[in-house]
């Protein structure tokens, strides 16, 4: 073995120590633990936001469900209404329809 080596590894070994010791001081404890409570913060305000969003969803369905219940009892007037023309223009001429109400002439 070459001393190149030996200095190489005893300066690994040196190092390895020095940074266990740095990274378990307690600077580092409290750099963790700001960085611990930073992330708590950017996750409440994900979830903040998560809720505020699937509100805003819930509020759009129940809108889109009312929009597509007036259109369907409009649809559904509408077919009534084609109704009593047929039905009118099936009577005869001495009879007329007004208000829905059949009326002879």
């Amino acid at each position: 073995m070459s001393w190149g080596k030996i200095g190489i590894f005893a300066g690994g070994i040196l190092f390895g120590t020095a940074g266990i010791k740095l990274l378990s001081s307690k600077d580092a404890k409290k750099v963790y633990t700001h960085c611990t409570a930073a992330a708590l913060r950017v996750k409440d305000a994900v979830v903040d936001q998560a809720t505020i969003i699937q509100e805003n969803c819930t509020d759009v369905y129940e809108a889109a469900k009312q929009i597509n219940k007036e259109r369907a009892e409009k649809e559904k007037d509408i077919v009534i209404d084609d109704i009593d023309v047929e039905e009118s223009e099936d009577k005869t001429e001495s009879e007329t329809v007004i208000d829905g109400e059949t009326a002879k002439a």
